[in-house]
C-alpha cells in the first residue's frame, strides 16, 4: 500500500518560514520524481517544485529564490523549505510521486494546509 504523508503545515506570518515534509512508503522512493503542488481556494492545483530521481530541480516562477525542494532517499522523504512567505502562498500543499516507464504512475498525499497571515 502506497502512502504519502505530509506534515509541517500551519499558520505563519508574512516573511516567515516553514518546512514541509512528505514521508513515502510502499514505493521504491529513489526512482520516483517527487513534487509539491498547491491549491488555493477557487484556483486550480499548480506545480510548486519538483525534484527528479537524479536530483534535478525546477520551480514555479512565483517561488523561485524563496522555496527549496530536497529529498532524502534513506528516509524516503521529500522536503519543501519555504522562506519569505507571502499571503498568496496560502494553500493546501500536496506531495506527489511520479514514475514514468511507458505510462505515468502517480501517487498523491492528503495535503497539508499552509496559511500565511498576520
Amino acid at each position: 500500500q502506497v502512502q504519502l504523508v505530509e506534515s509541517g503545515g500551519g499558520l505563519v506570518q508574512p516573511g516567515g518560514s516553514l518546512r514541509l515534509s512528505c514521508a513515502a512508503s510502499g514505493i521504491i522512493f529513489r526512482i520516483y520524481a517527487m513534487s509539491w503542488y498547491r491549491q488555493a481556494p477557487g484556483k486550480q492545483r499548480e506545480l510548486v517544485a519538483r525534484i527528479t530521481s537524479g536530483n534535478s530541480t525546477n520551480y514555479a516562477e512565483s517561488v523561485k529564490g524563496r522555496f527549496t525542494i530536497s529529498r532524502d532517499n534513506v528516509k524516503n522523504t521529500v522536503y519543501l523549505q519555504m522562506s519569505s512567505l507571502k499571503p498568496e502562498d496560502t494553500a493546501v500543499y500536496y506531495c506527489n510521486a511520479a514514475y514514468t516507464l511507458v505510462l505515468v504512475t502517480n501517487y498523491w498525499g492528503q495535503g497539508t494546509q499552509v496559511t500565511v497571515s498576520s
